[in-house]
């Protein structure tokens, strides 16, 4: 079991997933650091895998990988276009675009400005993909697929864009972007149900929700889709894990979703994770750990916030 429990907490720089501050517990053991940080909407049965994983890290350790560095996707939350454009120009190089849509409040119109801000930024080679989060049903999603794809001047995948396996499908045969599944998988008593439904031409995979890097290789091989190793919105500590996956996987064949803590006002790393040339180096077990001796931004309500929640799910 860990040695020391850390608590974080940041600001955002921009509104993500419903969020303006990040926070979550680093847990120390005998090889290195490991992440527990479940968004506060997830109950204790949903945390608990995201404490496998934090303890795999932290006592385990990982699989060796077969790559060095990993290709990485910056990620364009829900902005204004000019904010978009600027996010994309300061991503350290990144060839691939993953802009978050279906964004309640937000119109149609805002979110192709928005992709035609993140073309423009990226140039005519680059990726876009769009994360939906299940923000429609089928009859939208198969329209607004259309208009975005349009915008970007042809979308790599749309990521979840219906919340349900049949409806997932059902997109997925009537129009030509082809689908993701992220919640489908991550959140699915049955995560094999994508792959009988054939309702994905991608699996998105994050580690902490699965359980840990081992974990995901195993339900990466079961899938047999081309996978996609993504960030759960975590600080360096989380996103080493995430590259553990992503280095070991026998395939690579998309860019990753772990270029996020730029989201980030301040990690936890006097190190961060940020991209250089677009990629993010495969770190070994122990590598990247909080600051030493620095305060991680946690309050003590906060704090105890957390203390209160590893116990109950079993830390």
């Amino acid at each position: 079991m860990p040695r020391d429990v850390l608590v974080y907490a940041t600001a955002l720089t921009s509104r993500f997933r419903g969020l303006d501050v990040r926070d979550g517990v680093l847990l120390r053991g005998a090889v290195g650091w490991g992440e527990f940080s479940p968004f506060w909407d997830y109950d204790d049965r949903t945390s608990r895998p995201w404490l496998a994983a934090a303890l795999e890290a932290a006592d385990r350790g990982w699989p060796e990988p077969v790559r060095e560095r990993v290709p990485v996707n910056v990620t364009v939350p829900a902005v204004d276009p000019e904010r978009a454009h600027a996010i994309v120009l300061a991503s350290g190089g990144c060839t691939t675009a993953k802009v978050k849509v279906a964004e309640r409040g937000q119109t149609l119109r805002e979110e192709e400005a928005r992709l035609e801000a993140v073309r423009d930024a990226l140039g005519p080679h680059g990726a876009i993909r769009v994360d939906a989060n299940a923000g429609w049903d089928r009859e939208e999603a198969v329209t607004a697929l259309a208009r975005l794809d349009r915008a970007a001047g042809g979308l790599e995948y749309a990521e979840q864009p219906c919340a349900d396996v049949e409806d997932l499908a059902w997109v997925r045969r009537r129009q030509s972007v082809p689908v993701a599944a992220d919640e489908s998988i991550r959140r699915a008593e049955d995560p094999m149900a994508v792959r009988r439904a054939e309702a994905a031409d991608v699996v998105v995979l994050k580690v902490q929700p699965l359980g840990g890097v081992r974990a995901g290789l195993d339900l990466a091989e079961a899938v047999g889709l081309p996978v996609v190793v993504s960030s759960a919105l975590e600080s360096s500590v989380g996103i080493a894990a995430g590259l553990a996956l992503a280095g070991a996987l026998p395939e690579l064949p998309y860019a990753c979703g772990l270029a996020t803590v730029h989201l980030f006002a301040r990690d936890v790393s006097a190190h961060p994770l940020l991209p250089v040339d677009g990629a993010l180096p495969v770190p070994r077990p122990g590598e990247v750990a909080p600051r030493p001796g620095a305060s991680l931004g946690a309050d003590g309500e906060t704090r105890a916030r957390w203390e209160a929640r590893l116990a109950a799910v079993g830390g």
